[in-house]
């Protein structure tokens, strides 16, 4: 069960920028469509990888189980604890546009969080540049986030495949 409620390090960078080129096909769908089945579905996707990784996600399986093998298996490891981080934030992005259209009726103000939301997953997909392991590091920096969370943080380049 500790396995269960754990998450990866390192993570293949791979993985979670299709991960995050998923995350952008729902948003764009959200956005269109108003659906609010999609809306739990995506803030459902962000609980289950802060909680387990992609253990319990359907997108983390597809991306590790479908997307990433059909590309050649490509492995670009990347440090865990930040990537969780980073999935918290969406997390919390998602759950408040849950909340503004199940609790407070307000469509209109849950399309704009989850746009700003697509908006830093398309960063992680096309650019690779995570945002929310940007300020996790420098959260780091300024004492927010002690150093003990990241020790892990380091991948030993000599054993990672880094191609």
């Amino acid at each position: 069960m500790n396995n269960l409620f754990s998450f990866p390090n390192p993570v293949n960078d791979y993985a979670a920028r299709a991960v995050a080129a998923m995350v952008i096909i729902l948003v764009i769908l959200f956005e269109i469509t108003g659906n609010e089945f999609l809306l739990l579905f995506i803030t459902y996707g962000f609980l289950a990888r802060v909680l387990t990784g992609p253990t319990l996600s359907p997108i983390g399986l597809i991306a590790t189980r479908i997307i990433v093998p059909a590309i050649g298996s490509p492995d670009k490891p990347v440090p865990g604890p930040p990537k969780r981080f980073a999935q918290f934030i969406g997390l919390i992005l998602s759950s408040a546009a849950t909340i503004l259209v199940f609790v407070f009726d307000s469509p209109a103000s849950a399309k704009y969080l989850m746009a700003i939301l697509g908006f830093f997953a398309s960063l992680e997909s096309i650019l690779g540049f995570c945002a929310g392991c940007f300020v996790f590091g420098w959260l780091m920096k300024l004492k927010l986030i002690p150093e003990s969370v990241c020790e892990s943080c380091v991948i030993d380049v000599k054993t990672a495949n880094l191609d």
